[in-house]
């Protein structure tokens, strides 16, 4: 269902799988690969309302394919990572809600494109690193704004000066991941979330996505504003509207322990 020939696209119900297919590679972002994120996410079908993006093979994203990295000069790297940052943007701010499935390698860009994910599930075997400081270069691909919003600037830049590698429970504790499972489980496990995700009205996904992290950025007073603008949208719209009435009539389940 997807022309790239890195990219396994699946749709299950109303979820895509955008699974990276370079497991020869780890899984390595190559430009093509990354622009087909872009594409693949720009044209989900649109009864799609969640998806998982997880990678073929024992690592997720083993980062950026260093085989291309070329001599650039200024302007054409700054092109370069304004390349990656609009391909990303179609993750973070696209049309659903999307839940990374982590497992082995996730480093330097593969770091960068999880973050740019709202969930992410982690399973025993992950790691994350940032081996860019060693490299002589720097993150480009939006990690430098994603990944101190996940773990705070002090850890990412011990990271990038010393080479630290997170292992897969500490990795989760500081933030890099909501969820920790058992090895091999990252996938169902994210897919069971994404269907969860999904059953949500649209446009409450939506404000999720789109207003609560702006929100976050802005002064308090903005922030108040625009969390009410959103919340009168939110609950206009006739989903919505039905979803109040049928916890008011004893039709929705009640929060409970889980």
């Amino acid at each position: 269902m997807t022309s790239h020939p890195d990219i396994q696209l699946e749709i299950d119900g109303d979820v895509a799988i955008v699974r990276l297919n370079r497991a020869a590679k780890r899984n390595a972002l190559s430009d093509s690969l990354i622009l087909g994120v872009r594409a693949t996410f720009e044209n989900l079908p649109s009864s799609v309302r969640a998806a998982v993006l997880d990678g073929a093979g024992d690592h997720f994203c083993a980062g950026l394919d260093l085989s291309e990295l070329t001599d650039r000069d200024a302007g054409a790297g700054l092109h370069h990572s304004r390349m990656w940052h609009a391909a990303l943007e179609e993750v973070q701010y696209g049309p659903v809600p999307v839940v990374a499935a982590l497992h082995g390698a996730v480093v330097g860009g593969g770091l960068e494109l999880a973050a740019s994910c709202h969930v992410r599930v982690a399973d025993e075997t992950t790691f994350y690193a940032l081996p860019e400081g060693s490299r002589g270069i720097f993150v480009g691909g939006g990690g430098a704004v994603r990944i101190p919003r996940l773990i705070g600037t002090a850890r990412m830049t011990d990271m990038m000066l010393t080479g630290r590698v997170y292992q897969a429970a500490e990795g989760e504790r500081v933030g890099f991941a909501q969820y920790l499972v058992p090895k091999g489980e990252a996938f169902a496990k994210a897919l069971e979330l994404a269907k969860r995700v999904a059953q949500n009205a649209p446009l409450t996904n939506y404000a999720l996505m789109h207003a609560l992290p702006r929100i976050a950025e802005q002064p308090a007073d903005q922030g108040f504003l625009t969390e009410a603008l959103m919340a009168a949208i939110a609950q206009s719209a006739p989903e919505a509207k039905q979803r109040v009435r049928d916890f008011l009539e004893g039709r929705a389940a009640k929060v409970g322990k889980s």
